[in-house]
Parts: C-alpha cells; structure tokens; sequence
C-alpha cells in the first residue's frame, strides 16, 4: 500500500472521528457562553471544521493514489494533481463556509458576489489562472516540452495554476542551446497574448537542424555535397527515416502539402568569397547540439584528407 493510499485512509478515520465529536458536542446543554455563543455550539463547529478539513485531504490523497500515481506518464500525472488541488482546494473552502455559518445559500451567493469583486481587483491572476485552464486544454506546452515563449527559451519543470517555470537554455550566460542554470518564471496569461514556440510536441518531439561549413569556390562542390551526406546518413540515416515515417503520418493529417526527404540533404548557398554548404537533418531538440559537434568534427576530418579536392577560404571575414 502506497503512502498516500495509507495518508489517505488514515486522515478520512479521523476525519469520521472529528465528525461524531462534533455531533456529541452539539447535543451537550452547556451554559457556558463565549460571546453570546455556547461553548457546545462553538466547540462543535470547530470539529466540523477540522472534519472537513481531514475528509477533503483524505480524499485528496486517495484520488492522488489512483489518478496521479498511476497516470500513464508524469506529464498527465502533473496535469492531474493541478486540477485536484483547485477542485478540492476550492470544494473545502465552500464545505468550510457552510458548515461555520450554517447558511449554504447565503455562502455560495457571497462567494458569487465576492468573485464578481474579485474579477475586477484581481485581473492578472485571472488572467494567469484562464491561461492556466487554456494550456490543460489546449496543450500548447506541458511539462518536458522545450519551448521559446517571448524572448525565453528553456524546459518546462512545472506548470502551476498561475505561472509556468522554465529552465533556460541558450539564455545569455550561455549559448547553442545549452542550460544556463537559471529559472525562468513566467504568469500563464502570456499564452493568450503571445507566440509559443514548442520544439518537443509529444505528437512529433523533432525538428530540422542546419550545419554550415564553408568552402572555398575551388572546392569539387559535388564531392562535398556527397561526402557530408554520407557522413551524415551513417551517423543518423536510419533513426532520421523511421522518423520522417512518422511525420508524414502527422503531415497527412493536415491540409498541408511538402516534399519530405527521408535522408540527410545539402544546399549550396552562394557567398561573396565563399559558398556555404548546409547539411539539413531531422533531429531530437535536446540532443541537437551534441548531433551537431559529432557531424562537424566528422566532415571536418574528411574534408581535411582530401585537401586536392576541398579548400577552405582563406579570408578572416567569414
């Protein structure tokens, strides 16, 4: 038995503890006032509520058990727990209200009246608390995800009913995409007023990368162009079309019409004293740049054993 499953069972045990004293108290005839109010009536409120209070985090912890702990993935895990809290966390304070005042209509009208209030002093948390509501339903990003929102760029680690904490990469202390050490917090309203980049979508987690190399206009452009395709189609040909599979299986399912290539490919780009040859691949998001340092130091070496046939330029202003 899980440690929540037992938390749970045993706070709901002495929550119907809290529950029968309260009731025993409120049949006491007590002379005693405090206030205007008898100690038996004041004593037995206050066990309701603490009641209340064991019964709703009882049952918070065996919905966890079962909901949360045995989620299909920590990412509908997270999600879940998020909506537990805010539903239970909201139903206690409304069963709190009603049994201390004993007046449950008079409670949820004031509450009505006071979130009109609310909704008005308030506005950027609700803001942040509707953007929250638009991630859990939309998806645009949850917790794993490599995202670029504004000018921020980093791994989602917690989603939470108000704002989204990010671990940054290629922020400025570092670059090449590399984790710089820093959090990132940001409220969740910004996902209803600006662009989402999201780099790991858990439908297609891949995207294509580019690796330039410069040569000089000596250079047998063909023979380099197949030389950094072989290298690169060694390196990750295979893994790259079982991926490519899965994207067009995606792209099918879309309006949308491309020429997909299921291997490496290269462009040639013209430059003033120089061309540039763009290796194009598919890859993970968090493995790019090490993908990118293996390619590099490859194409490099090979060029370099054949310097009849690639020349490097030799201008500095590259």
């Amino acid at each position: 038995m899980s440690v929540n499953r037992s938390l749970g069972y045993g706070t709901l045990a002495f929550a119907v503890v809290a529950g029968v004293a309260s009731t025993f108290v409120a049949r006491l005839s007590l002379g005693e006032t405090v206030t205007g109010a008898s100690v038996a009536l004041l004593a037995s409120k206050g066990l309701a509520a603490v009641a209340v209070v064991l019964a709703s985090y009882g049952l918070y912890m065996l919905t966890k058990h079962f909901l949360v702990d045995n989620a299909a993935t920590k990412r509908r895990g997270h999600d879940v727990r998020n909506v537990l809290r805010l539903a239970f966390g909201a139903a206690t304070v409304i069963a709190l209200l009603g049994v201390l005042t004993r007046q449950w209509v008079g409670v949820l009208f004031s509450l009505g009246v006071v979130g009109f209030a609310v909704t008005f002093a308030l506005q950027q948390p609700l803001f942040s608390l509707i953007g929250w509501l638009y991630i859990v339903l939309k998806r645009p990003y949850q917790v794993g995800d490599r995202v670029a929102i504004d000018d921020s760029k980093g791994d989602v680690v917690e989603v939470d009913f108000l704002v989204t904490t990010l671990w940054e990469i290629n922020g400025e202390l570092v670059t090449s995409n590399q984790p710089s050490g820093r959090i990132i917090t940001l409220p969740n309203s910004v996902v209803l007023s600006s662009h989402v980049k999201n780099y790991t979508r858990e439908e297609f987690p891949y995207v294509w990368n580019e690796l330039s190399v410069q040569v000089a206009y000596e250079t047998e452009l063909d023979y380099a162009r197949e030389r950094m395709i072989a290298i690169a189609d060694d390196f990750i040909g295979d893994e790259m079309a079982t991926r490519i599979a899965t994207y067009r299986e995606r792209l099918s399912e879309t309006p949308v019409e491309l020429e997909v290539r299921d291997r490496p490919t290269v462009n040639v780009v013209q430059k003033e004293s120089w061309v540039e040859l763009r290796l194009r691949y598919l890859v993970h998001p968090k493995r790019g740049q090490r993908v990118r340092n293996e390619l590099y130091e490859r194409i490099l070496d090979d060029f370099t054993d054949a310097p009849d046939r690639v020349k490097f330029p030799v201008s500095r202003n590259r």
